[in-house]
């Protein structure tokens, strides 16, 4: 059953209509053709309109679309179930909020990495809400250094709205785990590229967020904080969510315009979370695309130019 947010009402009025002339067209034998295709005419037309003019706080309820596809979403269908799953960090536990692992994208071996929410509320609490712990970075640059060491390519999938706040996830040192992650990714040897799937926020995706092409899908944020959070911390109220969201520049078109992201991956016209297998196969193409120009630059020149990218970022006088 699909979910429909409180912009896509004239959406789903237009699917109903479509479904309910499907409907009379079977049960009478009345031909429906011509209103039918009318009515997706009319559907196309709305759908562009709205998912064309998104203001930043409906671009991020976007991103959190129960319907948008998650991390393991993406590596299955880019592997087409050729995923191995690694655990553990070989110090405290396995991190279920981070997975990763050796896949085959069309025959390449890439290592895969990326956050991991719940598709329902048992999942949910299983993976943390997508919040990893110390563990699930230290976890994630365990593997990206065993791809160092095999020289195969990195692909992080981040999704998360923020790292674990919890106690014992400070006392484990969440803060320098995430800086460690940071500190080492500078510097691997081989090709990395982050995808922005979803909600990026905060230091929980700037722990796999380093890389030679950092990118964004169309109808996902990128920022230090989420739009909630910073309204409670400058009005002491969640009310003013949407101007937090206009101020804080989070969209992907922002995010390009101030030179933080590389690129910006279109989504389908209904978006990622009507058109998963489109998504999919985009994202296939434009991963392929950016290892192709990565693969012509020699390792060192590959980590001088992404030491060089983040240096370059901000404005200061």
């Amino acid at each position: 059953m699909k979910t429909y947010l409180d912009f896509e009402e004239p959406i789903k009025a237009l699917e109903e209509q479509i479904q309910q002339a499907k409907e009379l067209g079977e049960s009478t034998g009345v031909d429906m053709i011509d209103q039918i295709n009318e009515l997706a005419r009319k559907l196309d037309e709305k759908t562009k309109e709205i998912l064309g003019n998104l203001t930043p706080w409906q671009r991020v309820q976007l991103s959190r679309h129960p319907d948008r596809p998650y991390t393991l979403a993406y590596i299955q269908a880019l592997t087409k179930g050729h995923f191995q799953e690694l655990h553990g960090d070989r110090g405290v536990k396995d991190d279920k909020a981070m997975i990763g692992g050796f896949g085959l994208l069309d025959g390449r071996s890439v290592m895969f990495i990326g956050q991991q929410k719940g598709i329902n509320t048992k999942m949910r609490q299983y993976r943390n809400f997508g919040m990893p712990n110390p563990e699930g970075y230290r976890k994630a640059l365990r593997l990206m250094k065993l791809a160092e060491k095999f020289n195969k390519p990195i692909v992080t999938f981040i999704d998360t709205p923020g790292a674990f706040p919890g106690l014992e996830a400070e006392e484990r040192g969440q803060g320098e785990a995430i800086a460690r992650n940071i500190y080492e990714m500078m510097r691997l040897k081989v090709p990395v590229i982050c995808i922005i799937i979803g909600e990026g926020a905060s230091g929980g995706a700037l722990g796999i967020g380093v890389g030679d092409k950092v990118v964004m899908l169309e109808n996902t944020w990128y920022s230090v904080i989420s739009p909630e959070s910073c309204s409670s911390i400058l009005w002491r109220s969640w009310e003013f969510k949407e101007k937090a969201a206009d101020a804080l520049k989070l969209t992907s078109t922002d995010m390009k315009r101030l030179k933080l992201v590389d690129d910006v991956i279109k989504e389908p016209t209904s978006g990622a979370h009507r058109e998963q297998e489109e998504m999919f196969e985009i994202v296939r193409k434009s991963i392929k695309k950016y290892l192709k120009e990565l693969d012509e630059v020699a390792p060192e020149q590959r980590v001088n130019d992404r030491i060089d990218k983040f240096c370059a970022m901000g404005v200061w006088k």
